[in-house]
């Protein structure tokens, strides 16, 4: 371990070792002035600066956890109401004062896609005790209908006594909206009022707010259009469902705003996140040519490589820097848990293609209880469990697989802030470094289109078939015939699911190839 790459933050229980990383002095020297711009630039961000052009909106996650940072006191005031509404609903809903037509609420279902599950999940998964939650955790996060069926399954009777959360800014999200319906229909069928169950997260006056009032939901929490999803946790979107499962959010966001200050530090030497900002440019080239590892040696974060997954990926993966040239920036992320992908994919990681770096998550508490030996010299399940860690550290560095280790003492509300909070900040500087917008996600709003796209055939499709009852077409006549000849991918796949999937309508039968196949409403 060197030294000056060992950042020790020993008040905020937090340090960083960068000596896996092999810095240069020479690139160091060199990327001086470039960080020195890009922690300049995050100044500006954090003081109200127009971030996100495309589409004319203020960045302004760091304001969540220090309202007095917003630009302005109307700002301030709003987030501090809104903190304050998040505690009184659970309050509420803990004392009973707010509760079902069948009594107090037991479980919690969150619908939400994306950043409004993926930072719910990850956090309560890291701080929940299943034995001290106030409401066990569900989540709708996809349109997949087994998958809200099993969901669902898992609920069970305790469906009376369920509270909902449906999440989402714009309440146009297909998968959140067609979650929500799904709830709807479940609690109809059970002889429920949906409407005594649910509250919405959402934009004021978005499509979610006004469905909301007009069928008479219990109540409504504000999202604003300069917190991206991403960057949520520390908004209503991750404080209201930790809060209902008993997490302290308090300490949660006092230990954001301690790692925000911290990272605030212009010497970027000492600054935890310009300091893991400069080993992913470093490692990756500035252009991404390395995919980057999560490796947490702690159960409870097996779900942070998927919470930075999106974090990462979405905001860095970038067709065009901010010139508007073709770049093709980002960050592959994947991993999983320690000692667990020793078992799985370390030795790729090894002996493989040499195409990552790994970060590893180091919690030096093993478990609130005192452990029993599990061997003759004393040693515990959490001995070896650091002893894995250190062994597949320095098993990767003895190939030239790089590393950059980042340790907590244990995990608390304030320290799994820390860690968000840390990421957070080092994604916006990475980006300032390599020329890109962070705070925008073109190709997702292209892969929406896309899907829209595919619907709109789908009814086309289902229009012609009814049309023509009992007449038997192969996919490539019923795309003439309704103009798509040139979706004939789509047009055959969609016939395959509507028979799949409603065999009491649609009908199949088999010519002398697959592409010959019939296809006819019964």
């Amino acid at each position: 371990m060197k030294q000056s790459f060992y950042l020790s933050h020993q008040k905020a229980q937090f340090w960083a070792d960068f000596s896996f990383v092999d810095f240069s002095e020479d690139y160091l020297s060199s990327m001086a002035q470039p960080i020195a711009s890009a922690l300049e630039q995050m100044n500006e961000l954090e003081g109200g600066a127009i971030s996100n052009p495309d589409e004319n909106r203020m960045v302004g996650h760091y304001w969540l956890r220090n309202p007095d940072l917003a630009p302005t006191d109307k700002l301030t005031t709003v987030i501090r109401e809104t903190l304050e509404k998040v505690k009184q609903v659970s309050e509420q809903v803990h004392s009973g004062v707010l509760q079902s037509p069948n009594g107090s609420f037991t479980d919690l279902l969150v619908i939400g896609i994306g950043g409004s599950a993926l930072g719910p999940q990850f956090v309560g998964r890291a701080l929940g005790h299943p034995e001290e939650d106030k409401l066990k955790v569900h989540f709708f996060d996809n349109t997949d209908p087994d998958g809200i069926d099993l969901t669902l399954s898992e609920i069970g009777t305790a469906l009376q006594t369920t509270l909902v959360l449906v999440i989402s800014k714009s309440g146009g999200t297909a998968e959140t909206r067609n979650g929500m319906l799904e709830a709807e229909h479940a609690f109809s069928e059970s002889g429920l009022d949906f409407s005594k169950h649910a509250i919405a997260v959402t934009g004021l006056g978005s499509k979610l707010y006004d469905y909301s009032q007009k069928k008479g939901w219990l109540d409504f929490i504000p999202m604003w259009d300069w917190v991206g999803g991403r960057t949520s946790e520390t908004a209503a979107v991750g404080l209201l469902p930790a809060a209902l499962q008993g997490i302290n959010i308090d300490s949660f966001l006092d230990g954001a705003a301690e790692m925000d200050e911290l990272t605030r530090n212009s010497e970027f030497r000492k600054n935890p996140a310009a300091m893991l900002a400069l080993s992913w440019h470093f490692l990756t080239g500035g252009k991404g040519k390395k995919d980057m590892v999560i490796l947490p040696y702690k159960d409870r974060l097996e779900l942070f490589a998927k919470y930075l997954q999106q974090l990462i990926m979405e905001s860095l993966g970038k067709e065009k820097d901010l010139a508007g040239n073709i770049v093709h920036q980002g960050i592959s992320v994947y991993g999983n848990k320690g000692s667990t992908d020793q078992h799985a994919y370390v030795q790729q990681l090894r002996e493989g293609v040499p195409n990552f770096f790994a970060t590893f998550i180091e919690v030096l508490k093993h478990r609130d209880s005192p452990s029993i030996d599990v061997d003759e010299d004393g040693m515990s399940s959490g001995d070896y469990l650091h002893g894995f860690f250190l062994g597949t550290r320095d098993a990767l560095y003895e190939k030239e697989r790089k590393s950059v280790t980042l340790t907590i003492t244990e995990i608390t509300p304030a320290a799994i802030g820390r860690l968000i909070a840390l990421f957070e900040r080092a994604v916006g500087l990475y980006a300032t470094l390599t020329g890109i917008n962070a705070y925008h996600q073109p190709g997702v709003e292209a892969g929406k289109k896309a899907a829209s796209a595919v619907l709109e055939v789908r009814k086309l499709i289902v229009r012609h078939l009814n049309a023509n009852q009992g007449t038997g077409q192969t996919a490539t006549q019923i795309a003439d015939e309704i103009g798509q000849q040139e979706k004939i991918g789509w047009v055959y796949k969609i016939l395959e699911s509507l028979v799949i999937n409603q065999p009491n309508i649609f009908e199949r039968k088999s010519g002398e190839s697959t592409l010959e196949d019939l296809f006819f409403a019964s």
